[in-house]
């Protein structure tokens, strides 16, 4: 035996057993291809050896941490041509080993073997030791992944968290992240008589991992770090507690005959409270068909309970002990209602925000969307749009990948006018999307801004079908959407209620009501809209007049490609009383 420091990388293949199931032959050998052809010369290339093969993954030792994580930040960039790529989790930690013939033991092969299990898909995870010593010799995203409790290790384990192919760039600023909401998906219990349906419980819990992996905001638990809780009664906040999870994924799979019910609760690891849950009854006439829509509709709704509760945890501060990420949100809490009285006190908290930390690209799309919104609401002119292109393409260029980013962009063009661009914007989001439901439904927004009601209405319809429990600024979308196809009554079904957002939702209820000649409810709508004008002008102290009130929002207008759709409204808003 012979004892000596090293480098130590784990790796671990994503979603292995799900390819399996659904193609054995074919997951091997793309497996055994990508670990000849990519990996096995990359490792190489870094003065590193396998040490042993694993199943779906790998074992290797470096004599140098730097050649480590360089090996590891190249292996998770490089990206297969094919539909679906193999993606892997990597975890690296320096220290002392035991070589014996063809194997390598000792605690830090463990602590490398832990760091992978908790490692994201496609991301790498190291010890503060690896961390310690490689620092800024290696350019790449080096996140504070926190301290974590790691079994049979009597101290705590600080990790880092390098970007994956991803995320590590080049010449990226090389300072700690803003702290992303952990997530953990726990195994879903298999209630059915049958034991061999476990592999379906398991697909969906891995499916949904994946599909939560994408979300810029989220961390998510890997799979192999959540599944070690498998039939185990230990209590949730204990699970929490070791995984570092701020939320936890349950529920369970029952199959009767051909039917199958899926139940999935979020929580609050924190308080302990249930943030959403959800039941799935399906026929089971392709399981596996029936495994990706549940996954797609779980995945579709999750994040978006998530960061409302994250909001809502940042709203109990005070502002002034806020750090720059929690103003972010605290704005966009403010900034969601679409209204005159809230947009000014969120673009106060983003130009703080921005000012303590100038690299959180969404600070820039949040502060660009206010005075988006003061357009819609007539507060400001057509003159605005260079200022609001030019702060969206600031957060683009901080993030290209983040999709409500580059809706921002999209309507950033379409305030200056440059249609094509914003069509090709928006076109070029909704290729990007896969189940972020509020996005798609901007992006519907945006096209029906550009006159394309029909693909308007595709796109939203599919959100909603996303998401069946939507926030209410998606009724807003298609309320408007309904309108301008001239379906009224549609539209005051979307409109009524908690989409009653700003004043500009009250105007499109009195055209309504004006466009099916029901002229008392729509004289009534319109009493409430110029009350509701009044208050959004007076709290910025803008004095309201008829002028003010019959070209409703000047701003709002100059965003329409084709004005005739916009002098529906104003037709509508004539029929309901309001005067030229």
């Amino acid at each position: 035996m012979e004892r000596q420091l090293a480098a130590i990388l784990v790796a671990d293949m994503v979603g292995y057993t799900r390819r399996m199931e659904r193609d054995e032959s074919g997951t091997l050998a793309a497996l055994s291809a990508h670990l000849d052809g990519t990996v096995a010369p990359l490792i190489n290339r870094h003065r590193g050896r396998i040490v042993k093969l694993m199943g779906d993954g790998l074992l290797a030792s470096f004599n140098s941490a730097a050649d480590a994580v360089s090996c590891a930040v190249e292996w998770q960039q490089a990206r297969s041509d094919e539909p679906d790529p193999l993606r892997f989790r990597i975890g690296i930690n320096l220290g002392d080993i035991i070589m014996q013939e063809d194997d390598v033991f000792g605690s830090g092969v463990n602590l490398a073997s832990r760091l992978e299990q908790l490692a994201p898909p496609g991301g790498v995870l190291v010890s503060d030791a690896v961390y310690r010593v490689v620092g800024n010799r290696i350019s790449v995203v080096w996140e504070d992944a926190g301290t974590h409790t790691i079994k049979n290790l009597a101290e705590p384990v600080k990790a880092w968290r390098i970007g994956g192919a991803e995320q590590a760039q080049p010449d990226a600023k090389k300072a700690a992240t803003p702290h992303k909401a952990t997530i953990a998906v726990l195994p879903l219990h298999n209630m059915s008589d049958d034991p061999e349906q476990a592999f379906f419980s398991d697909g969906i819990a891995e499916d949904i991992i994946t599909g939560l992996s994408r979300f810029r905001t989220l961390q998510v638990i890997s799979r192999n770090a959540s599944f070690r809780f498998r039939a185990q009664e230990t209590d949730p906040a204990e699970i929490a507690a070791e995984l570092g999870a701020d939320y936890l994924v349950t529920g369970s799979v029952r199959k009767t005959g051909s039917r199958v019910r899926i139940s999935i609760q979020l929580a609050d690891a924190v308080t302990g409270s249930q943030l959403w849950s959800e039941r799935y009854d399906r026929e089971l006439e392709d399981i596996l068909s029936v495994q990706d829509e549940v996954a797609r509709n779980i995945v579709a709704v999750l994040p978006g309970r998530v960061q409302h509760n994250v909001v809502d945890r940042s709203a109990q501060k005070p502002a002034d002990e806020m750090k720059a990420y929690e103003l972010m949100l605290r704005s966009k809490a403010l900034r969601d209602g679409l209204n005159a009285r809230d947009t000014a006190k969120a673009r106060a908290l983003l130009e703080r925000a921005i000012a303590l930390d100038p690299s959180i690209a969404r600070s820039y799309m949040y502060l660009s969307d206010t005075y988006v919104i003061d357009l819609w609401l007539g507060l400001a002119d057509s003159e605005a749009s260079d200022h609001i292109l030019q702060i969206a393409r600031k957060g683009a260029a901080l993030d290209n990948r983040d999709v409500y980013i580059q809706d921002q962009l999209g309507f950033a063009y379409l305030c200056a006018r440059l249609w094509d661009e914003a069509n090709a914007q928006f076109e070029k989001t909704l290729s990007q999307i896969e189940n972020e439901a509020e996005s798609m439904a901007w992006c519907g927004y945006g096209f029906l801004l550009l006159g394309r009601h029909e693909k308007a209405r595709e796109v939203v319809s599919e959100a909603m079908r996303l998401d069946p429990l939507h926030p209410s600024s998606i009724d807003w979308i298609m309320g408007q959407i309904e309108f301008f196809c001239g379906n009224y009554e549609a539209a005051l079904g979307f409109l009524m209620g908690e989409a009653r957002l700003n004043s500009l939702a009250a105007a499109f209820v009195a055209a309504s009501y004006a466009h099916l000649g029901r002229q008392s409810e729509a004289a009534a709508a319109l009493l409430e809209f110029i009350a509701e004008r009044h208050d959004e002008f007076g709290s910025r102290g803008i004095e309201v007049t008829e002028e003010s009130l019959s070209t409703l929002a000047r701003g709002y207008e100059s965003m329409w490609r084709q004005l005739g759709d916009f002098e529906v409204l104003a037709t509508g808003l004539r029929k309901a009383g309001l005067p030229d």
